[in-house]
């Protein structure tokens, strides 16, 4: 979140990359794995054999050259993610306006930093990622797609509504813009989104998130049931209790007394038997007094985090979603999830084995290697404008349920006609 220092990719952009993982990381980063929240299934591991040359050398290109606009923690993140794989990304300059960013950034980072951007677009980037903040982004987004460049905004892509919708009206037809959204591309949800798309569970019909807010809640929550522009129907209330709060966006507290907490619960009616349950309780991804939840129902079985049981011709059959991480016990292979297997397939695969990154890290290396296989030309659209619109444009609703009391009928907005995933 730009308003406030708990954005839920706030615990990926604190994570501190070890200097040996950049070593380790060098060549290793499999473009054959690149996702895109439409193509998760690609993810399927048994597309090659494990250990197959095939599987880790299938394209070879050069590092993606990204420029990036702003001097947040959000740009530090990318820098670090950027120097952890080398052979993928490399940063071609930073804008940063202030001689003090400036100087934390090349002190911290090394990059090049510029103060314009002229100067940005004069080394040449393939992609230009804003992280800036939600106030700014629109501006920024339609100065870049002015002069015809590809930009790969950060989550939301406009504060409101009409914000949304002018940015739509004056950029929404370049088809210059993505936006960073990467979520269904975590190796938990890709992997339930393979099992989904195998028609384990038959047609998803319910799905509930408890694990982060607003737009990316709802992102995950149209993805898996696949309702694409459709309007909705929603309910929303806030609660609020007493919680202790031991960790947030700064670090451990002290003091451990229970603080005023707000939970949000939402319900949402596509239609066609298709609904949806948000729950939200705030510092729910640092709190970890606070555990996180997806379900995903259908119509001969569901999906609850990582246990899947459904209906089959020999009955009531439960399987789980089994990961395998290296560096445990005497495993002296590395230190990070290597894969992701349901009734003996594998469903996910590290698509940068070696570099040690987290799980939410290889989510956003994996989006960013789709971006740069769009700006190249060579894949489709990971997160369009218009997605990434209707995301928030639905956690908008939300809160103005919550903020009225009452439901609200979502409408069809401009970018509704944009083709869906």
């Amino acid at each position: 979140m730009r308003r406030v220092r708990v954005e839920p990719r706030a615990p990926v952009l604190r994570a501190v990359l070890r200097p040996g993982a950049i070593a380790r990381a060098q060549d290793r980063c499999d473009t054959a794995w690149a996702l895109s929240p439409s193509t998760t299934r690609s993810i399927v591991g048994d597309r090659y054999p494990p250990h197959s040359t095939k599987a880790a050398h299938t394209m070879t290109h050069p590092p993606l050259r990204l420029a990036v606009i702003g001097a947040g923690w959000r740009s530090e993140f990318l820098l670090r993610l950027a120097a952890a794989v080398p052979d993928s990304f490399q940063c071609t300059a930073v804008l940063a306006r202030s001689e003090a960013a400036r100087a934390r950034l090349r002190a911290h980072h090394g990059v090049t930093l510029v103060p314009t951007l002229d100067a940005l677009l004069e080394t040449g980037p393939e992609l230009v990622i804003a992280c800036v903040s939600w106030e700014s982004m629109p501006q920024v987004v339609r100065e870049l797609v002015g002069r015809g460049v590809r930009v790969l905004a950060e989550t939301p892509p406009a504060p409101d509504l009409e914000g949304l919708r002018s940015l739509w009206s004056d950029a929404g037809a370049s088809g210059l813009v993505q936006v960073a959204e990467q979520y269904m591309l975590m190796p938990g949800h890709a992997s339930r989104k393979a099992v989904v798309d195998r028609g384990v569970i038959g047609r998803p019909t319910f799905v509930e998130v408890a694990s982060t807010h607003m737009y990316h809640a709802m992102s995950i929550m149209r993805t898996f049931l696949g309702v694409g522009m459709d309007e909705a129907v929603v309910h929303a209330r806030r609660l609020t209790a007493p919680l202790v709060n031991p960790l947030s966006f700064d670090g451990w507290r002290r003091g451990n007394a229970p603080e005023p907490t707000a939970t949000t619960i939402a319900t949402l009616d596509f239609g066609d038997g298709r609904s949806g349950l948000y729950l939200f309780t705030d510092n729910q991804w640092w709190n970890p007094l606070l555990s996180r939840r997806v379900l995903v129902r259908g119509e001969r079985g569901e999906i609850v985090d990582d246990d899947v049981v459904r209906l089959s011709d020999e009955g009531v059959i439960s399987s789980p979603l089994s990961y395998r991480r290296l560096g445990v016990d005497m495993n002296l292979e590395g230190n990070e999830l290597a894969s992701v297997s349901f009734d003996g397939h594998v469903v996910y695969r590290n698509p940068c084995p070696g570099s040690r990154l987290s799980e939410d890290d290889l989510a956003v290396a994996s989006f960013l290697r789709a971006a740069g296989a769009w700006a190249r030309g060579e894949g489709p659209e990971p997160y369009p404008l218009a997605q990434a619109c209707q995301d928030h444009y639905l956690a908008l609703v939300v809160e103005e349920s919550v903020r009225t009391g009452r439901e609200v009928r979502t409408s069809r907005q401009v970018w509704a006609a944009s083709p869906v995933l």
